[in-house]
């Protein structure tokens, strides 16, 4: 098999197709959560915060404790975000309303022990069953 079949083999893989349509979706994604974060959640996290506080610049000696600090916040803001839009309200419209599925088994009425649906006589007390 010549390099160039291999290599059309391989794009035409599931897997490769998925993967780049969830890198393309997930890019655009990105914008529509970055525009939640920078238009709804921050000014909501500003009236939190003092106006002139320098967070972010905070430095314990070499270290710049702020920068890390402020990547954290940042992180656990959009994952709240992403949690909120895709889990809940997604997710709430994405339910399947499913019907309680018929008990395998059924309650023999003279020993209460389960026996299967479509027994005739318990197999623990030997008794008849309707």
């Amino acid at each position: 098999m010549s390099v160039k079949e291999e290599f059309k083999a391989f794009i035409m893989k599931g897997n490769v197709v998925d993967l780049a349509i969830a890198v393309v979706v997930g890019a655009a994604f990105s914008k529509i959560v970055s525009a939640i974060v920078d238009g709804i959640v921050m000014p909501l996290v500003s009236y939190v915060l003092p106006a002139n506080m320098q967070w972010e610049q905070w430095v314990l000696g070499k270290f710049r404790v702020g920068a890390v600090l402020g990547a954290t916040v940042n992180f656990l803001i959009i994952s709240l975000v992403i949690f909120l839009v895709l889990v809940k309200f997604l997710g709430h419209f994405m339910k399947k309303k499913e019907a309680p599925a018929a008990p395998p088994t059924k309650e023999c009425p003279f020993c209460l022990e389960q026996v299967p649906l479509k027994a005739t006589r318990c197999k623990h007390c030997t008794s008849q069953l309707v």
